[in-house]
């Protein structure tokens, strides 16, 4: 609890002790009013300053101007006799209380991104003259050498060029399990180094490191509003001034008319009294203050388990997923190619492999890569010139005088070349020398243990259709689609037909569903943001991918997919029912109120109960279930 809490919670208790000190006190008349008015103004001076400056800067109808008119006028009606002072201090008393638990909610959900905001360190170690200097991590520059000990968070993104140790990277991930880090691991800022001591040689700014980006996406979540929030918004516009008027007409209609068309006793105090609770009741506090706050719990509760969401507006779509649509290589599949082995080839398979290798050397495509390690040597780039790499399809390269080419079956066909066809499953890499077929490569891809159980569970979320994208061959990701029990698939894209996919997807769906679209945020941007919800799986060293996506899980596990659905599917959930009970006892309490059935204690109950049973709900959207 902070300063601020703890005198509202000082000045509740000093107000409710006064209260019962002055139910024994014999006085009456304006002495009695003179002493009721000390604890009235003790809990209510701030919100009667609120009411007034409100009316000043023209922005009248809010919970201050309905709370100070209703205690006031209740004062007003018990200086004629009619009423009760305690029921004006009451409705302010307990009107604080509510603020009071609201604030201390909101301060829960905030120590909770707090805690995400700890990720990022306030120095960083730079070796000088045998002695570790901390200095400010955003005057480190890229290519520089820090120290990171023990205990110590790392402060920048970079690559360990000396050392060995254990890493906590539960504030970026969610999951306790350490890492272990070596010389050549890449390592991201706000990972905890938890055995030995390293040297990393940066690789980004301290303000384009991860901790940074995740810290800014957290931080700018709030502005993107969801539809749900912009009704409430637009609601309580409309709401407050309508409950006002209808208050002043309850308040004036029914006495005029009993008294000039009846001929009746027109009962002002009553009618009075009746509008004051009516207004009291009409209080839109519970709405107003719940439904932002569900969001911000939940988007808080997300981060902390390793999934950002950069708005509300983009937790409401997930939870309407109903189709997910999957890239094959790096999402569902490990993306650590292997050679498995070289066929047809009208030359030997290590003079082959060298051609390829050469082809390849300038590619960073992980077949490429695969094809590389499995050559076992460095390239001499000097023996390659003229290299150009097609989109979709391969390279093409000048190597020892000899023209080569290096790719799948479309860039054999563009070529004019007969290729042989390959009956074992996986990727293959045809080879053509000076414009003659001269045999393929076969590349492997694992299937990553989580991602069978990540599918189950989306089925089990319910979403209706996965569907798997791939530039694969048809053979190779029909195989994948069949282990991981997918729906739909299809195979041979170039990244632009992978839009044109998603574009029928999109207009095949049903109404008021969403496809999202998930990609290891390699190459996968353009459909990332055609996507209703794009979600970039692991993709914090990608800036593109952070870019695109409207939802970033921080690792590499599928199976956080449907957690994240199932966590918007759960707080929108929370919304909807903090909306159904708040407008449902409202109403109630309002036509009870209008008909003078209920007092200004039901009143109280409408207004802060439901604001306080609304707030405890929606905290609820802090814990992400698993």
């Amino acid at each position: 609890m902070n300063r601020k809490q703890k005198k509202m919670l000082f000045r509740i208790i000093i107000t409710a002790a006064l209260m019962v000190a002055l139910h024994f006190v014999p006085v009456s008349g304006y002495a009695r009013l003179a002493l009721y008015l000390i604890p009235y103004l003790i809990i209510g001076w701030d919100i009667l300053w609120k009411a007034v400056t409100g009316i000043f800067h023209r922005q009248v109808f809010d919970e201050n101007f309905l709370m100070a008119v209703a205690t006031v006028g209740a004062i007003i009606i018990a200086v004629t006799g009619s009423g009760d002072y305690v029921e004006a201090i009451a409705v302010m008393l307990f009107y604080q209380i509510g603020e009071l638990f609201q604030s201390c909610a909101v301060g829960k959900s905030r120590r909770s991104i707090s805690q995400l905001m700890d990720i990022r360190p306030d120095s960083a170690g730079i070796e000088s003259e045998g002695q570790i200097v901390q200095v400010d991590p955003s005057e480190v520059g890229v290519g520089s050498v820090i120290v990171v000990r023990p205990g110590e968070r790392i402060p920048i993104d970079g690559i360990i060029i000396e050392g060995e140790s254990s890493l906590d990277t539960s504030a970026l991930t969610g999951e306790s399990l350490p890492r272990s880090a070596k010389a050549g691991s890449e390592v991201l800022s706000g990972s905890i180094n938890l055995t030995g001591v390293l040297r990393i040689r940066t690789t980004r700014e301290f303000g384009q490191s991860t901790a940074s980006k995740i810290l800014d996406l957290v931080e700018n979540a709030g502005s993107r509003k969801s539809r749900s929030e912009a009704f409430i918004t637009r609601f309580a516009r409309v709401y407050t001034p309508a409950v006002c008027i209808g208050a002043l007409a309850l308040a004036v209609i029914p006495p005029v008319v009993r008294s000039a068309a009846l001929g009746l006793p027109a009962m002002w105090s009553d009618w009075i009294y009746r509008a004051l609770t009516f207004l009291v009741i009409s209080c839109p506090c519970a709405l107003v203050i719940s439904i932002p706050l569900t969001f911000f719990a939940a988007i808080g509760g997300a981060g902390r388990a390793g999934i950002l969401v950069k708005g509300s507006n983009y937790l409401e779509a997930l939870s309407r997923t109903d189709i997910a649509v999957f890239d094959k290589t790096g999402t569902l599949t490990e993306g650590s190619f292997e050679v498995a082995g070289i066929h047809h080839g009208t030359m030997d398979d290590e003079t082959l492999l060298y051609y390829a290798a050469h082809a390849e050397s300038s590619s960073s495509h992980p077949i490429a890569r695969s094809i590389l390690r499995a050559y076992g040597r460095q390239p001499d780039l000097s023996r390659s010139t003229d290299v150009r790499e097609i989109s979709g399809q391969g390279v093409t390269a000048f190597i020892d005088g000899r023209t080569v080419a290096a790719g799948n079956s479309r860039l054999m066909d563009s070529l004019g070349i007969s290729c042989q066809p390959c009956s074992s499953v996986g990727t293959v890499v045809h080879i053509a020398i000076d414009g003659e077929y001269s045999g393929h490569i076969l590349i492997s891809d694992r299937v990553k243990p989580e991602s069978p159980s990540a599918i189950a569970a989306l089925k089990a979320a319910g979403v209706s259709r996965t569907v798997m994208l791939t530039g694969d061959s048809d053979s190779a990701a029909r195989q994948i689609a069949g282990e991981l029990d997918i729906d739909e698939v299809a195979s041979q894209l170039l990244p632009g037909d992978k839009v044109d996919k998603v574009e029928a997807l999109l207009q095949s769906k049903r109404d008021k569903t969403a496809l999202a679209f998930v990609g290891d945020g390699i190459n996968d941007a353009p459909v990332l943001a055609r996507a209703d919800i794009g979600i970039a799986m692991g993709a914090l060293g990608s800036d593109a991918a952070i870019e695109a996506a409207d939802v970033v899980l921080m690792d590499d596990d599928p199976g956080k997919v449907s957690v994240a659905i199932r966590h918007a599917r759960r707080c929108m959930s929370i919304v909807y029912q903090n909306i159904a009970f708040a407008l449902g006892v409202k109403l109630i309490c309002l036509a009870l109120g209008a008909l003078g059935i209920t007092g200004m204690w039901m009143a109280i109950f409408a207004d802060v109960g439901v604001m306080i049973i609304a707030v405890l709900n929606a905290i609820r959207a802090l814990s992400v279930r698993k």
